[in-house]
């Protein structure tokens, strides 16, 4: 936080739909502060010392939120990273990297709650169940597949389930008319257990980003979900 008490924010992919979802978002939301827009082609670690920033936002592109995260914490920033293709492996070493400095952040697969409510009933589900499958829907223009989200679901459930469990089956669909939409359907002998999200727009991702960025900016290790920021 500033000395006036306005959290100040780097915006990493400040072009792209969901960098400039942020960055109106920020600008019209009392004690934030968009102090730097940042884009693939320039030296992140340069814009990041000049702007002198607490907290980063990365909404780029799948596979480069790791080294993103390393080099925000290298610089002292604490990140949040809204991009796919963390694993959790690397999700570890940048929580490793941030207690080194006594700095924090966030890794958030999807910053919808209810998606997150979905991943917590999904969870509860697959110690109930033992099959299960995976079906999520976007938009065309979306290029990673499956989606990071997805992956977050199945290894959410895998990890609940337990050492040797069997892989959750991702299915996914790229459609002209779809955003972002999300079923898990679970199937036990003589019934099945459906949970469905369906996102409309990005104003969905509006409470998560502004919570993750205030637990980022005080937070002690890179936690992972929103589910970090938006407990009490």
């Amino acid at each position: 936080m500033s000395s006036s008490g306005i959290l100040r924010v780097a915006i990493v992919g400040a072009r792209g739909r969901m960098g400039r979802f942020a960055a109106d978002l920020l600008g019209r939301t009392a004690g934030f502060e968009v102090a730097a827009t940042i884009e693939r082609a320039d030296d992140l670690e340069a814009r990041l010392r000049a702007a002198g920033v607490r907290v980063a936002l990365d909404v780029t592109r799948a596979g480069l939120g790791f080294d993103h995260g390393r080099i925000m914490l290298g610089c002292g920033v604490r990140p949040v990273i809204g991009t796919s293709g963390v694993s959790l492996d690397e999700n570890a070493r940048l929580d490793a990297i941030a207690r080194e400095h006594s700095l924090g952040g966030l890794v958030v697969p999807n910053f919808s709650v209810g998606m997150w409510l979905l991943q917590q009933a999904a969870v509860e589900g697959a110690k109930a169940f033992e099959r299960a499958e995976i079906v999520e829907m976007h938009h065309e223009r979306k290029k990673d597949a499956p989606s990071g989200t997805a992956l977050d679901t199945a290894e959410r459930m895998k990890a609940a389930r337990g050492q040797g469990s069997a892989e959750i089956p991702i299915h996914s669909v790229r459609l002209p008319g779809l955003y972002a939409h999300q079923v898990v359907i679970l199937g036990g002998a003589g019934e099945t257990y459906t949970l469905r999200h369906d996102m409309s727009g990005p104003e969905a991702f509006a409470t998560g980003i502004l919570a993750s960025l205030r637990h980022a900016s005080t937070a002690v290790g890179v936690a992972r979900g929103i589910g970090a920021a938006l407990r009490p």
